[in-house]
């Protein structure tokens, strides 16, 4: 008889203190915000609050900002935890009876436009700028889209969004005096269960849940990336808070979707406050230098790295990721790389390039185009003086600068000779898309520059730096924490020269004494 060999147990890592601490206040029923640093162990905490849900009885839902994540959970969590989106609850109650108007061929926007009202050769002049009937549609059907992210119960002049080019309050005023009556023709278009001109989308029936003030059937719901909740789901979420137990978790640090409509809701909302500042995705040199980032923004939590790992900071010749300010930059970096005969992926694909590189190639065949960014300039020529001369357009310039070197067609080119990530050298990516990714050896790219010189000088007579942006200060944090074994700031190393980088902390003691305090919990050895 054949012995079956003994399966040998997965090891359960040992929980940190402040992990612990989570585990003992969260059964007390309390509403909860967890401030999970950048590798903190945010998915094992949670896992080990539903495991105690499960046994006092109690059922929970865990919400996620993708599919992704919410079947990841679901790996992990008890089966008394329903894991999914705001989106499949919106779903479930509301989405379904818009079935069959979802999936709809796509069609140009000016074509729902014309149907909605904006006829062809409708032109609107604001400023300096002519804002094409394709421009209005654009903007018309993305102020729907807007409405749909915000708690607000009716469509106003707040979200239309702001053109390229005709960004001053005076100018988006008049605009959304001509897009409003458009937009809300859209909006009633959608309303209809079985047809309507509008293509409708996954926003639309969330956006209609929450205004039926939705009550949701669990004992706890615990809230995921809560930092960059979009103000509709925030709304619902708290509105629970009588009959349910609300757990907020992200970090506040990472909160880099604002420009998007995006709110932090963790950093006032009422409830009892906890951290996981213990990093196991790396050493304390890169949470030395993760603390700086988290000092300039104010940051409640400051990073303690793994004693386990070692995390160099220091120049990088061949990294695993590039790591792009914008998609401009992330652009510049992929020519530079295959120029250099490496494979090359890009993070989320490459049509996003390709579409504004075809949005260059018409601006210089003398043509208009309808790429968002784009569609307010009527030539080659004039976008050039924007990006040079309008402090507004300045992250256009290197985009200018590497046409004007290598022409639309060869950046084209390069583009289509893009790799699968699984067999690329390098991954170039925006910070953005990185966001909760990682990779063994990161190098921030140049465009990530710093803020502009004062007018004022010091004792030496050289020009003081001026402020840094919060909200930049808080990309930069989300790109440096990125790295697991090897770091090369690249772009980001002007903070070196700046005083609030200064001075840098050359270990982690004094913020293991400061975390050590809040939580009145001593920081362990103790690694997953």
């Amino acid at each position: 008889m054949q012995n079956t060999p003994t399966r040998t147990p997965t090891p359960t890592p040992t929980p940190t203190p402040e992990q612990r601490a989570a585990a003992e206040v969260f059964p007390t029923g309390a509403h909860l915000v967890i401030q999970a640093g950048a590798g903190t162990g945010k998915t094992t905490t949670l896992a080990m609050l539903a495991h105690s849900a499960r046994r006092q009885g109690r059922l929970g839902r865990y919400i996620a900002f993708n599919r992704a994540v919410a079947r990841h959970a679901a790996r992990t969590f008890p089966t008394e935890v329903a894991c999914g989106t705001a989106h499949a609850l919106a779903y479930t109650a509301v989405g379904r009876r818009y079935q069959s108007r979802m999936n709809a061929p796509r069609q140009a926007g000016w074509r729902t436009g014309a149907a909605l009202g904006i006829e062809d050769g409708m032109s609107l002049r604001i400023g300096a700028r002519t804002v094409t009937h394709k421009a209005l549609s654009y903007t018309a059907l993305r102020t729907v889209t807007r409405f749909c992210h915000s708690a607000d119960r009716e469509i106003r002049a707040r979200h239309v969004p702001p053109l390229r080019g005709a960004e001053s309050p005076p100018l988006h005023a008049h605009l959304a005096e001509v897009v409003l009556p458009y937009a809300r023709k859209a909006w009633a278009d959608l309303q209809r269960p079985d047809h309507g001109v509008v293509r409708f989308e996954h926003d639309h029936y969330l956006k209609m849940w929450a205004l039926t003030d939705p009550v949701i059937p669990a004992d706890f719901l615990l809230l995921d990336e809560a930092q960059d909740t979009n103000p509709v789901v925030e709304q619902v979420f708290t509105a629970q808070r009588d009959h349910a137990q609300l757990v907020l978790v992200g970090d506040s640090a990472q909160a880099i979707y604002g420009w998007r409509g995006a709110r932090d809701v963790m950093t006032g909302f009422d409830g009892s406050r906890l951290t996981l500042s213990h990093s196991f995705r790396f050493g304390p040199a890169l949470a030395a230098e993760a603390n700086r980032w988290l000092a300039i923004i104010d940051a409640p939590i400051r990073l303690r790295g793994s004693p386990t790992r070692k995390t160099e900071l220091r120049p990088v010749r061949s990294p695993d990721a590039i790591l792009c300010r914008t998609n401009v930059g992330a652009m510049v970096e992929v020519i530079r790389q295959l120029e250099a005969d490496r494979r090359v992926a890009l993070a989320g694909g490459g049509e996003t390039l390709s579409a504004l590189a075809r949005a260059v190639h018409d601006l210089e065949a003398g043509r208009r185009t309808g790429h968002p960014e784009l569609m307010l300039f009527e030539t080659w020529a004039e976008l050039r003086e924007y990006a040079e001369f309008d402090p507004a357009g300045r992250d256009l310039l290197p985009l200018v600068e590497l046409v004007d070197e290598h022409g639309t067609d060869a950046v084209l080119q390069a583009l289509d000779r893009l790799s699968p990530e699984d067999s690329a050298e390098v991954t170039v990516s925006t910070a953005h898309r990185a966001k909760g990714r990682e990779w063994p050896s990161v190098r921030i790219a140049d465009d990530f520059t710093g803020p502009d010189d004062l007018d004022e000088c010091d004792e030496t007579g050289q020009p003081l730096p001026g402020p840094i942006d919060v909200d930049e200060a808080r990309l930069a944090y989300v790109a440096v924490t990125r790295a697991r074994s090897q770091l090369d700031i690249g772009g980001l190393s002007w903070i070196n020269g700046h005083p609030a980088g200064d001075p840098r902390p050359t270990d982690s003691t004094t913020t293991e004494t400061k975390t050590c305090k809040e939580t009145k919990t001593c920081p362990g050895e103790e690694d997953q």
